[in-house]
């Protein structure tokens, strides 16, 4: 079996909000600058970090999960980019152990190093302290060494560095600024599209922020890893199965948790795609499936609202047999309508019967399995709302390893809507009945 030898890295942290993305963008934009090919990958599921890294490298950026996906998805993907790579960078999600599977278990399957990435603010030897525990709390992984963020001055530094035992260095300490930090909303940061100008701008003071630290030097730290391609016999077959099928997909700033993985999928299915714009478009496209995805509906009811001929179209697309799948948001949009937190309440598609509400805190969030009739497709959960005086589900989606009931999923008529947003490479035979006509 050929291997690859690539260097990688895994930037991890003890927490969320200690600067990981903003210093795996920096970082990459830096590298991308001088001319390397920089591969970036994501820990765990998301939708706006890897726009941001996107941005920054100018490479796809996939998520890595070693449940959503499975081992052998993760493995090929990074084989795949360590044949043209120069360097991979991989964001940690949470805190380094936080999650099951973490950033460490990552770690520890394909024996990539971490680098610490912490917050320094407030704190000098007890910075060290975290950082000695945080790297000896397991002995399946290597910590090539910390990485501190928000340091004040040289003098910081130096307390922190004379601290550290000499088998975990100080890599790089990164100053205070507000130049390259990236704005936030609710379920994370601002999405790449939405700030094109500004983070542009955040990027280039990010490329400068890194060359003012010994981070500039981090190709002579990042050892090598070998990378492995699966067996063959280990990667789940994808047959044609929607050959000369058109799937309508929902993408804008209303609609854009779209992962690349799931458009490469629909294309191995033999399937092509074309985008509309819900906001802006008059109608949706001639198709013979609709996916409608997550995002951020709540954000943009008066446009969505406002655009009556898109309405009807796509009521007039849910009188046929063709499939309709929506996620979370898309889900939010199909029902009667959606209230914003000051109970303002808009008119949706009404193709579901139902009633959105958006809240302050958290919903169901995290890994779950959607049972459904075409086969069990893994997928995750995270939104800002509720649903009520929905139909009665068909199924309920199921955690890894809790025994709390997950989103509900509705089907109705040629309608499957849910909470959930789906992970297609987990069940590829799955998706492709999902898309056919019901």
């Amino acid at each position: 079996m050929t291997r690859v030898l690539c260097p990688a890295l895994i930037l991890a942290a003890p927490s969320s909000s200690q600067g990981k993305t903003t210093i795996t963008a920096a970082l990459a934009s830096m590298l991308t600058k001088q001319g390397k090919l920089v591969r970036v990958f994501k820990v765990g599921p998301d939708y706006l970090d890897p726009q941001i890294l996107r941005q920054a490298s100018g490479q796809p950026v996939e998520p890595l999960d070693l449940w959503m996906g499975g081992p052998e998805y993760c493995q090929q993907k990074m084989y795949e980019a360590a044949l043209v790579a120069d360097i991979i960078l991989i964001e940690g999600a949470m805190g380094i152990f936080d999650g099951d599977p973490s950033s460490a278990d990552l770690a520890a399957h394909f024996g990539i190093p971490i680098a610490i990435v912490m917050d320094v603010k407030g704190m000098a030897q007890t910075a060290a302290a975290i950082a000695v525990g945080l790297a000896n709390f397991r002995d399946d992984f290597d910590v090539t060494g910390l990485i501190a963020n928000n340091c004040g001055s040289e003098r910081h530094a130096q307390l922190i560095r004379d601290a550290l035992p000499a088998s975990l260095p100080l890599l790089g300490t990164l100053k205070r600024s507000d130049a390259i930090t990236l704005p936030e909303r609710h379920l994370g940061l601002v999405q790449a599209e939405e700030i094109q100008a500004e983070l542009k701008q955040k990027l280039a003071a990010g490329i400068e922020w890194i060359e003012a630290s010994d981070l500039k030097y981090i190709l002579d730290v990042v050892k090598p890893v070998e990378f492995h391609p699966v067996a063959k016999e280990k990667l789940l077959p994808i047959a044609p199965e929607l050959a000369g099928k058109t799937i309508a997909i929902a993408k804008d700033t209303a609609f854009s948790f779209i992962y690349d993985a799931n458009l490469r999928l629909l294309t191995d299915l033999g399937a092509s795609y074309v985008f509309f714009s819900p906001m802006y478009d008059d109608v949706m496209p001639k198709a013979d499936a609709l996916w409608l995805p997550g995002g951020y509906p709540e954000l943009h009811v008066d446009k969505l609202t406002s655009n009556l001929s898109m309405l009807q179209s796509i009521r007039d697309f849910a009188q046929t047999d063709n499939a309709i799948l929506a996620e979370c948001g898309g889900f939010l949009y199909c029902l009667e309508s959606l209230a914003d937190l000051q109970d303002n309440s808009f008119t949706m598609l009404g193709l579901l019967q139902g009633k959105g509400q958006m809240r302050e805190r958290g919903g169901c969030q995290g890994m779950q399995t959607a049972p459904l009739p075409e086969g069990d497709i893994r997928g995750h959960s995270h939104h800002r709302s509720l649903s009520f005086d929905t139909p009665e589900p068909i199924a309920i989606g199921r955690r890894p390893k809790h025994p709390a009931p997950g989103e509900a999923i509705y089907r109705v008529g040629n309608i499957t809507a849910s909470y959930l947003h789906l992970f297609f490479p987990s069940n590829p035979q799955a998706i492709a009945a999902l898309f056919k006509e019901l």
